[in-house]
């Protein structure tokens, strides 16, 4: 089964992902979270800054994690076209044609959970935007890509880290 979180950044994704990964129902699986730290050592371009070069890696990551049969994580296709659709240095066509490409990912996901964003406060990790306006562009643009490109399998939860969880294993262990 392949698991993937979205949503907009600092709503706790890797937070679940890390709780997660602790219960026996997910020993097993290949756990990928955030390496945008990493990447932004590596000199690429992340938030407003995105650039297609830099959104490409992201999607290979995405992409590479799919390749495992038990994946849980963090980070979505829709979160990385939302993050291209919002960056000043793209380009319209770049961003339609990585879209378009993108999104022929869509079914390679088992369950798609959509992590609101509803009373959770921006935590600044030194590399995340922490500008309010732009957290809520981002949402709405991942609810808005979330409706035009429905993934098979859609759950949206929130509360506690707690809560969330019980929500995923029951929606799975139904």
């Amino acid at each position: 089964m392949k698991i993937g979180l979205c949503g907009t950044m600092s709503v706790g994704k890797t937070t679940l992902i890390n709780y997660l990964h602790q219960d026996f129902h997910f020993a097993h699986f290949h756990k990928a979270t955030e390496r945008s730290k990493y990447l932004n050592d590596l000199g690429i371009p992340l938030n407003t800054d995105s650039t297609l070069k830099g959104q490409l890696v992201f999607l290979a990551e995405r992409s590479s994690e799919l390749l495992r049969s038990r994946l849980l994580t963090d980070r979505t296709i829709w979160d990385v076209c939302a993050f291209t659709n919002l960056a000043k240095s793209m380009s319209d066509k770049e961003k339609n044609d990585f879209e378009k490409v993108a999104m022929n990912l869509k079914n390679e996901y088992d369950l798609v959970i959509y992590v609101k964003p509803d009373g959770v406060k921006i935590e600044d990790n030194g590399v995340r935007e922490t500008n309010s306006n732009y957290r809520d562009d981002i949402d709405d643009e991942i609810r808005r890509l979330l409706e035009l490109y429905p993934p098979q399998n859609l759950l949206v939860i929130s509360g506690s880290t707690e809560e969330r969880a019980s929500a995923i294993l029951s929606h799975i262990y139904r």
